[in-house]
């Protein structure tokens, strides 16, 4: 692209778009582009909008421990003209039982096999928002009339569902279609997006490969679909001999299971502190073992039976250890070793709520498994850490080529209204109501923020003092400033002020909550405030 092309000057209308994703972040990507009258097309690997407010009883197969590359993402990706003739599933798991599980190479059930293609979320029984609604809310609808500041999953469930239903996102979803590849066209005009769909029929399961083109491709596909598993000594011989024993936090679902039993958990974000407080009164003794990180959430959230521990150093299996099953009742027979040399013993059960890696595996040109976090250059997205996107505008457009589009990628924020205004923009970019910058103008502004913020995940984070209100405010006066100039469009609205009344007064109700419990009340408060659940 030379630097002279201004990339929105091929964006109009007339274009193509593919949104891959029905969440809260694809949802809301589709609806503002259909009201600027693009043509849409929604690819949804699951059965339902709804991403991961989406509770589903099943949970998803075992991830590697420790964590493999990021480009491997959570789910299998085929290869080109594997499924091209409607074949049936794979060898690897082709002998498929009447009641749709699947079965490896050596006979043993893998899975059921829409687990397999796609693998659920991390949704479970008792999540609710830890955002209040009055400040996640999306500009397409309101939430229903006396909905309260926190609900649970299936009223999140059910609004993110509503919108895809009254803005004509169901409509134009293709469902139970998982993206396996994403690439230019041979002439670099188009995307071609090769798809696989799962398809039960009186014939039984099989999967259809296909191959379409689109003019721009918009990634939502969220945060939480590959696990991070950490390489801790010891992990995984644990996970091996006593596999059902150990899981990560995308698999948990409710805390039956842990009744009476000590249970440890690793890490100190939401899904770890949700954890603790739902096996209050349930488990019998809670470790909550951390690093001292800086998005540690404070001790004070965590229930009388729960415990925060230094980090692990070391899984130790005792001598009589084997890879039989336990009894319910009887503890994993090994020594848990902390960094400040105490040792955990009687331990039952293991969660792994270390959080996710950033992965786009139908993206696997964007991809550098080897190159460090400081050898992206400008044209890889994800580096080996998995931490964070690169090489994206605004955290929106892809600098080297903004046909393609990211939406969700900011942390520490009020999600829904956050990725709406992201939506709002990316529709009126694509649409061709609202310029991009040169390329060149993109990339030195790129370059500054790293040179302010640091490479890693805090790069896209939003949780210090109106950095989330700053960030609307600039994509408000960006696209705007266009339809100032006389561009035909109606001007974007930034938050309201009864949006911003608040916030301010929850974060200030945080800053008293949780000032004596972070080493950092002002810091921890801010990412208490607009965390994600």
């Amino acid at each position: 692209m030379s630097s002279s092309h201004r990339p929105g000057d091929s964006f109009g209308p007339s274009q193509t778009v593919a949104v891959i994703g029905a969440g809260i972040s694809g949802v809301c990507a589709a609806a503002h582009l259909l009201k600027q009258r693009l043509s849409v097309t929604v690819l949804e690997r699951s059965s339902t909008p709804g991403g991961i407010w989406h509770y589903d009883e099943r949970v998803s197969e075992d991830p590697p421990f420790p964590s493999t590359k990021p480009s491997h993402g959570d789910y299998e990706v085929s290869q080109s003209g594997e499924f091209a003739y409607a074949t049936p599933p794979p060898e690897s798991h082709r002998d498929v039982t009447e009641d749709g599980a699947c079965r490896g190479p050596d006979g043993k059930v893998i899975s059921d096999l829409e687990v397999h293609f796609s693998p659920p979320g991390p949704c479970y029984g008792g999540l609710k928002n830890n955002v209040p609604t009055y400040l996640m809310q999306s500009s397409l609808a309101s939430w229903p009339e006396g909905t309260g500041a926190f609900v649970t999953q299936k009223e999140v469930e059910k609004y993110v569902q509503s919108l895809a239903n009254q803005h004509g996102v169901t409509a134009i979803t293709h469902f139970n279609t998982r993206v396996d590849e994403v690439r230019k066209t041979a002439d670099g005009s188009r995307w071609e997006v090769r798809t696989v769909a799962l398809e039960r029929g009186t014939a039984g399961t099989r999967l259809v490969e296909r191959h379409s083109q689109f003019d721009l491709v918009v990634v939502a596909s969220g945060h939480y679909n590959m696990p991070r598993v950490p390489d801790i000594e010891g992990l995984k011989e644990w996970k091996a001999a006593f596999p059902n024993r150990i899981i990560h936090s995308k698999q948990y679902r409710n805390p039956e299971k842990y009744r009476d039993q000590n249970v440890v958990i690793l890490g100190a974000g939401v899904s770890s502190s949700d954890i603790c407080r739902e096996l209050s009164g349930v488990g019998k003794q809670t470790y909550q073992s951390v690093r001292g990180g800086q998005y540690d959430l404070p001790v004070t959230m965590l229930p009388d039976n729960a415990k925060r521990v230094p980090e692990i150093t070391r899984f130790v299996l005792g001598e009589t250890a084997t890879q039989k099953a336990l009894e319910g009742k009887d503890p994993i027979p090994g020594r848990i070793i902390l960094k400040d040399g105490a040792v955990l013993k009687d331990i039952h059960q293991v969660v792994v709520a270390t959080g996710y890696i950033t992965s786009y595996p139908f993206l696997s040109q964007l991809h550098s498994d080897e190159a460090d976090v400081t050898e992206a250059g400008e044209n890889i997205v994800v580096t080996s850490d998995g931490n964070m996107a690169h090489n994206l505008h605004k955290d929106i457009f892809y600098i080297s080529d903004p046909t393609l589009a990211f939406i969700g990628v900011p942390y520490h924020v009020a999600t829904f209204s956050l990725f709406d205004f992201q939506a709002q923009v990316l529709a009126r970019v694509f649409s061709g109501k609202s310029r991009l910058p040169p390329q060149e103008e993109m990339r030195k502004e790129y370059t500054a923020r790293v040179k302010r913020k640091g490479l890693g995940r805090a790069f896209h984070s939003l949780h210090a003092e109106d950095h989330e209100v700053e960030y609307v405010n600039e994509l408000v006066a960006w696209v705007n400033e266009g339809v100032l100039q006389g561009v035909e469009g109606d001007l974007m609205q930034g938050h309201t002020e009864e949006w911003l009344e608040g916030y301010n007064e929850l974060k200030e109700e945080m800053r008293d909550l949780f000032s004596g419990g972070a080493k950092d009340g002002h810091a921890q408060v801010d990412e208490a405030v607009v965390a994600a659940a």
